[in-house]
């Protein structure tokens, strides 16, 4: 849920990165701007399920505090301390997306699943020998990580006809999944527009 807020845990809580003293003052800043960014989104209601003339002005709102925010932490200093494999930068913009949706899908189910996820991709089945087969649902589930996810968890079992073996099974199913990137490279480039294209036909 808060992507970025644990992102900043952990680098104020390691054992053994970010212990230097200019570290621990960069980090004392951002919480700082951070749980005011943090406030202001969760006292934010809006928009809901049902359209309102508020919404505009509550997605304006949302906007520029995060280009608030994002600015402070794109500062050079803080872009020098903490690179891209950190992920500091990267992850506000997936918190940004919860606070957008936050209200929106909870009018629906409070159950919903919203923020990072590993969705269901596929399902292929597995047995060391025929015995095995007969009395064990060895599934085995493909899934695909991704940065934001608007879906369901769903909960199921499988059982071979004529065992009594049960095996519980938690499937993702994302009806929206959002790809959060701040850098791309030449390669995942090339593999967006590919992807892009073959999404057309």
């Amino acid at each position: 849920m808060f992507v970025h807020g644990d992102n900043l845990k952990q680098k104020e809580t390691h054992r053994s990165k970010y212990c230097d003293k200019e570290s621990r003052l960069f980090l004392k800043e951002i919480r700082k701007h951070y749980n005011i960014w943090q406030k202001a989104n969760m006292d934010l209601i809006g928009p809901k399920a049902t359209p309102s003339d508020a919404d505009n002005s509550v997605l304006a709102r949302r906007v520029a505090l995060f280009s608030g925010y994002k600015d402070f932490i794109d500062q050079q200093k803080y872009a020098e301390k903490f690179d891209a494999r950190s992920n500091l930068h990267s992850t506000v913009l997936e918190e940004f997306m919860f606070y957008l949706f936050k209200d929106l899908v909870r009018d629906f189910s409070r159950s919903v699943l919203i923020g990072k996820a590993k969705t269901f991709k596929d399902i292929f089945f597995s047995y060391r020998n025929f015995s095995e087969m007969v009395t064990i649902p060895s599934a085995q589930l493909e899934t695909k990580d991704h940065d934001f996810v608007i879906g369901i968890n769903i909960e199921t079992q499988m059982q071979v006809l004529g065992s009594e073996n049960r095996v519980d099974y938690l499937l993702q199913i994302p009806a929206v999944a959002i790809e959060c990137k701040t850098y791309l490279d030449k390669t995942m480039l090339e593999g967006s527009s590919t992807a892009a294209e073959q999404l057309k036909f």
